[in-house]
C-alpha cells in the first residue's frame, strides 16, 4: 500500500512539474517585454527630416517646373516669366521657419539660384543662354529638394546629349521625359536618374 501511495505521489509530482514548466514557457514567451531598437538615426538626418516637414518650397518649385515645361516647348518668353516668378518666390520665402544651420544651407543655394533665375528672366529671346543658366539652376533646385523635400513626387532626369555630350540634369514632376535642353528637336531624349 505504501508503494501505491508513493507511486501516486511521484506521478502527481511529475505531472505538476510538467504543467508548471509548460506554463512557465508560455508565460516567458508572452511576458517578455518587447524592446525597441535604440534610435541610431544620425542627428544630421533628423535635422533634414525636420526641415522637410516644416519648409515648403512650393512656390519656388512651381516657378522652376513651369520654366522647365516652357523650355521643353522652346518657349523662351514663358521661361523668362517663370524666372521672374522664381525671383518673387525666393523673395517671399519664409526663412523664419529655418534653424540657423538650415538658413545657412538655404542662403548658400538661394544666392546662386536667384542669380540664374534673374538671367533667365531678363533674357527672353535668347533661349540658348537661358538654357545654360537653367542647367546650373537645376543643380541648385536639386540641392534644395534633397535638403528640404519637394512636397510632391519628383523625378531627377538626365539628358546625355546637351552641352556637347557633357549632359545635364533637371527635375520633373512627371516620369515621362520632356527634355528642356533640346526642346522640340529631341523631346524624349533622356532618362530618369532618381525619384525624389
Amino acid at each position: 500500500m505504501k508503494i501505491i501511495i508513493l507511486g501516486i505521489a511521484a506521478l502527481t509530482t511529475v505531472f505538476a512539474a510538467c504543467n508548471n514548466s509548460t506554463s512557465d514557457k508560455k508565460e516567458s514567451n508572452t511576458a517578455q517585454p518587447t524592446t525597441m531598437p535604440a534610435d541610431t538615426t544620425p542627428k544630421k538626418a533628423t535635422a533634414v527630416t525636420e526641415a522637410k516637414a516644416t519648409v515648403s518650397l512650393k512656390e519656388i518649385l512651381d516657378g522652376y517646373l513651369q520654366m522647365k515645361n516652357a523650355f521643353a516647348k522652346d518657349n523662351s518668353k514663358d521661361a523668362a516669366a517663370s524666372g521672374n516668378d522664381m525671383i518673387k518666390a525666393f523673395t517671399d520665402f519664409n526663412k523664419a521657419v529655418l534653424t540657423a544651420e538650415q538658413a545657412k544651407i538655404y542662403n548658400d543655394i538661394e544666392d546662386d539660384a536667384r542669380e540664374h533665375a534673374e538671367h533667365i528672366g531678363s533674357n527672353a529671346g535668347k533661349i540658348e543662354h537661358q538654357r545654360e543658366h537653367f542647367d546650373m539652376l537645376s543643380k541648385d533646385v536639386y540641392q534644395l529638394v534633397k535638403t528640404f523635400g519637394g512636397g510632391q513626387k519628383l523625378y531627377y532626369d538626365h539628358c546625355p546629349m546637351y552641352n556637347d555630350g557633357k549632359g545635364a540634369n533637371w527635375i520633373s514632376e512627371t516620369k515621362a521625359i520632356a527634355n528642356p535642353y533640346l526642346g522640340k528637336s529631341m523631346p524624349t531624349c533622356g532618362t530618369v536618374k532618381e525619384e525624389l
